[in-house]
């Protein structure tokens, strides 16, 4: 309660009511968050950090959870141990004829065959080889494999599945190395499985190898059989109609000609020999004509040889002798008549000797004709036999052709049968085994250090999407980021928690956290209009109990450290905050009476600070409000005093904040950190601006400055109260500043 004074600017102190001022506190508002504008938030760094650090218990209690189910899968998981064996995989060599640039004859296969490597890791995780697994190793008998069945078929089914189950193949990078493992509770069955599962798999493809090769043979020899049969049938076809057309061939030709019967072979000795005496007899007709044609010759006879080198040796002295004597000289005359007559002796003795020659040439020429003729009439008759014969050859090479086919099947066949001989018994075999399973010395699963390294991943993941769904589910303003961008206006000041004292008392340490937080806003105040601090000032907040009523208080408290007289106004005529006690003291009365205003304020306990209680509650504060009267009456207070700060009602569901904002310089919103909507607060604040107000800014109150959220200093007081400091955030390195006061002496 207010004690009572005299009314004026002088002796009045003034204490607020205890219940009525603060909100009940609240440790939950964070701060360092960002966001962008029109109320949506963005995923950052620094957004995540803000939300682990305000919601860490949650995270952490997700962590511990997870922590627990890990322990708790651990303990209840059955213990499983693996045997691995690793074998060695051998793709089948396939031997192809080599290339130019090859240097052997012939070369292998690529050994690194993925259909291969394929299909034999298929082979190790078939059902068929997990039954001969079972059935080797009598897993069907197991009671603790297949429990207590009777059924043999049943049991056996169970079995194979077991093993299939348990069984891990894997194939090693950049090898032919397969990793062959099985899983079991028991490590004596787990070593036990895999090796016989090897041992069944090598097996298996020898024996599948056998059979093929065996398959082969039977096959071959049944063909082979067949052939022989068809091969021994042509034969006999053949022979038979030989000897009926009574054919027969000589010389090995492919081509079944007319030259492989004997007539066949007759013919072609007649047309040899008919061609040379075809031949000879033209070369005989020719010399014939030739001679027949040529008369007399001096190369007719060898008796004209010597008249004819009588008369060369004449002819050569007549030339001499010419140059001498004249032709009509009577010895030249008888030179002349003596060659004439040898010549006239050649030309008869050649004569002679030209009649016999021709007569021989002709004899020859018709020697060489008769015996043509007689050929010629030979290849006619035979010519008819071999076209007689053609005829028959026709059905001959069909036949021949079909024992040549027999034979060549039956040939390549039986080589094809020897070869499956020799390359059934011998070759590489498709695996081998590299190192054996041993018996494992201890359980592989579960594992301990996995599961709580896996369970501390999965309850940080889980805790923190929880907590950015609260996040975003409890869209509030929360840091100076969320009232700049979400509301879009200047942050002047954050209001720290207050832990243990009152706000009031709080506030008159002026070294404590909140007044120098207030008095940081104040300074600030100074600073939104040109003129300085705002004239009229009008602290409202959008809902109740966020500390609107204590930040009037304490700012109008601030302004008077800053050498400035206030006046306080409680404006909140529905739910006033200060109470002195004193009737007819306060603005009801003043704006439903006459009355001047040094008459309702009173003097507080703080030099250079005013209040003017609310005074009775009116039945309507908005129409006072709205009156002309509350216009002069703050016109007038602003005239004395050097800031009028008014304690506003809260603005959603109410007309007096906005009707206050349309009279006053200046309006700033209280924002309680952590609790205030964000809808809410952007209507509260539209709803300013449609009634003409000037938003200077708000301030948030009951956040914690030191979170570390990245923002700001914290401060706080050592062991003495004269040591005052402010401590910059950080976990790894801090900066200390301090400033020790101490009483003169």
């Amino acid at each position: 309660m207010v004690s009572p004074g005299a009314v004026g600017p002088t002796n009045l102190t003034v204490q607020p009511d205890e219940r009525r001022v603060i909100a009940p506190l609240n440790k939950e508002s964070g701060y360092g968050g960002y966001g962008t504008t029109n109320n949506s938030r963005e995923l950052s760094l620094a957004l995540l950090w803000r939300i682990a650090v305000e919601w860490r218990w949650l995270i952490l209690a997700a962590v511990g959870t997870g922590l627990a189910l890990a322990v708790l899968i651990t303990l209840l998981t059955p213990l499983k141990y693996r045997s691995t064996t690793s074998i060695e995989l051998n793709p089948p060599q396939v031997e192809i004829i080599a290339d130019e640039d090859s240097k052997g004859g012939r070369q292998s296969s690529a050994r690194n065959d993925t259909n291969f490597v394929g299909t034999q890791l298929a082979l190790l995780g078939s059902r068929a080889l997990a039954e001969r697994v079972a059935q080797n190793l009598n897993l069907a008998a197991d009671p603790a494999i297949v429990g207590q069945g009777t059924d043999r078929t049943a049991n056996t089914e169970a079995a194979a599945r077991f093993v299939q189950g348990g069984t891990q193949v894997k194939l090693q990078p950049q090898s032919m190395i397969v990793s062959v493992a099985f899983i079991a509770r028991d490590p004596q069955l787990a070593a036990k499985v895999v090796n016989a599962t090897t041992d069944a798999y090598i097996a298996t493809n020898l024996e599948r190898r056998y059979q093929s090769s065996s398959y082969a043979r039977n096959f071959l020899q049944r063909q082979i059989a067949n052939v022989r049969r068809d091969l021994e049938k042509s034969e006999r076809r053949l022979t038979a109609y030989a000897q009926q057309q009574r054919l027969i061939s000589i010389g090995n030709s492919e081509e079944g000609g007319d030259t492989n019967s004997l007539t066949g072979s007759s013919l072609v000795s007649l047309n040899t020999a008919l061609a040379a005496t075809q031949a000879r007899r033209i070369a005989a007709e020719q010399k014939y004509r030739e001679a027949a044609l040529g008369g007399a010759t001096t190369e007719g006879s060898s008796n004209a040889a010597p008249l004819r080198a009588q008369i060369a040796a004449l002819d050569a002295e007549y030339q001499q002798k010419l140059q001498t004597f004249r032709p009509e000289y009577p010895e030249m005359m008888a030179l002349k008549a003596r060659i004439d007559a040898l010549r006239a002796s050649v030309i008869t003795e050649t004569r002679n000797a030209n009649s016999d020659r021709i007569g021989t040439l002709r004899q020859d020429f018709q020697a060489a004709r008769a015996e043509e003729d007689r050929l010629r009439a030979q290849v006619a008759g035979l010519s008819g036999t071999v076209l007689n014969q053609r005829s028959r050859l026709i059905q001959y090479n069909i036949l021949k052709r079909d024992v040549d086919t027999n034979r060549t099947l039956y040939d390549a066949l039986l080589q094809r049968y020897k070869e499956i001989g020799v390359a059934g018994g011998i070759g590489t075999a498709v695996a081998s085994v590299v190192d054996r399973g041993l018996v494992p010395g201890g359980a592989f699963s579960p594992n301990l250090y996995l599961n709580l390294i896996i369970g501390v991943v999965l309850g940080s993941i889980v805790g923190m999407l929880a907590a950015v769904a609260l996040e975003f589910i409890n869209d509030t303003i929360k840091t100076p980021d969320d009232v700049r961008n979400k509301l879009q206006l200047p942050f002047l000041g954050g209001i720290p928690n207050i832990k243990n004292l009152k706000p009031i008392e709080e506030l008159k340490d002026t070294l404590s956290p909140v007044a120098e937080a207030y008095l940081s806003t104040a300074s600030a105040m100074q600073f939104v209009t040109a003129g300085g601090a705002p004239k009229t000032l009008l602290i409202t907040s959008t809902r109740p109990a966020e500390g609107k009523s204590t930040s009037a208080w304490a700012l109008a408290h601030s302004f008077t450290r800053l050498g400035k007289s206030v006046l306080l106004i409680d404006a909140d005529m529905r739910r006033p905050a200060f109470v002195t006690g004193r009737e007819n003291v306060g603005l009801s009365h003043i704006l439903t009476n006459s009355g001047s205003l040094s008459e309702h304020v009173l003097q507080t306990d703080v030099d250079a600070l005013w209040v003017m209680p609310s005074g009775t509650i009116p039945p309507s504060p908005p129409e006072l409000i709205a009156s002309a009267r509350f216009a002069a009456l703050l016109a007038d207070a602003s005239a004395t005093f050097d800031v009028v700060v008014i304690d506003g009602p809260p603005i959603l569901g109410l007309a007096d904040s906005p009707l206050l904002s349309s009279i006053v310089q200046a309006t700033l919103m209280v924002i309680e950190s952590g609790r205030t909507r964000t809808r809410a607060a952007v209507e509260a604040q539209n709803r300013m601006r449609t009634a003409g107000a000037h938003m200077v800014g708000a301030i948030l109150t009951r956040y914690q400055p030191q979170s570390s959220y990245g923002y700001g200093y914290g401060y706080g007081y050592g062991q003495n109260k004269d040591q005052y400091r402010y401590v910059a955030d950080g976990n790894e390195k801090k900066r200390r500043i301090m400033l020790t006061m101490h009483d003169e002496p």
